[in-house]
């Protein structure tokens, strides 16, 4: 098995393929109600994300605003997976060389064998630039929306976009 990628190694893929980036150095941040300060200081959207699994057996990596409500009963029918639940720490280092508290969508840099879908908040989506940890919760990494679709773009993955605030509303 391959060692994932470094954060060193997540920036000199940025660098070459020309994604802009901006790291901001803190303390551990475990829950997304632990960086508020942090966030005041960094502009953009700034995220939450969730490693799941299906009861099919696939993995799949929900990345949405920080304040989203991400409703996991009412999600399978959206996205097309069978019954959700969160995905095992072994699972989540094998495909995406990441630990809990420290889920990134540039954790998709380790999924050589594109085993996770990518679901993507719209709301995310519009914002920019977006911030998520480079591959560990003791820093925030800001990109422009562009050069996030750049990222996926490099690493072959188009990402299922949700509009999960329109879920929210309809399961009012």
């Amino acid at each position: 098995m391959t060692a994932p990628a470094s954060r060193a190694d997540l920036f000199a893929f940025f660098d070459r393929h020309g994604v802009d980036h901006l790291t901001h150095e803190h303390p551990p941040v475990f829950r997304v109600e632990e960086g508020h300060a942090i966030k005041a200081a960094l502009p953009g959207g700034h995220t939450k994300n969730l490693f799941l699994k299906d009861n099919k057996d696939q993995l799949w990596l929900i990345s949405a605003l920080g304040e989203t409500q991400v409703d996991l009963k009412a999600l399978p029918a959206v996205i097309g997976s069978g019954r959700l639940s969160f995905g095992r720490e072994e699972l989540m280092v094998e495909t995406l060389g990441v630990t809990p508290g420290s889920v990134t969508a540039f954790g998709l840099i380790n999924d050589r064998e594109r085993r996770v879908r990518f679901v993507l908040d719209a709301a995310l989506a519009a914002a920019d630039p977006v911030n998520f940890h480079p591959l560990s919760n003791d820093a925030t990494t800001a990109v422009s929306q562009a050069g996030f679709r750049k990222f996926l773009a490099a690493l072959g993955v188009e990402p299922l976009i949700v509009d999960f605030g329109a879920m929210t509303l309809a399961a009012r």
